[in-house]
């Protein structure tokens, strides 16, 4: 891409805006979390997986990111299953916790 497209990126006001409430600049890790109980709903199955922040910490350690572990939560028991690689397991929703 020409310097003159990245310059107009930059020049946008919008380009140093802050992420919207749903999305953040980090991923959250455990150790960040106030709440006690973890919650991690798929969009695909509607199921919900809870754990306890405790034993979260204790499997994944604090420093591991929620959404990875959300993701692995629902990857671990997860009941959707086509044979693909590509379409199989659980679709996060992290509105939660």
């Amino acid at each position: 891409m020409p310097p003159e497209y990245w310059q107009a990126l930059l020049d946008d006001p919008r380009a140093g805006a802050q992420p919207g409430p749903g999305a953040s600049a980090r991923p959250q890790r455990l150790s960040q979390i106030p709440q006690h109980l973890l919650r991690v709903g798929c969009r695909r199955c509607r199921r919900i997986v809870e754990i306890q922040k405790a034993d979260a910490i204790r499997l994944y350690g604090q420093d591991a990111a929620w959404k990875d572990v959300g993701q692995r939560l629902l990857d671990d028991t997860g009941t959707q299953r086509t044979g693909r690689h590509e379409e199989d397991g659980c679709w996060p929703s992290y509105d939660m916790p």
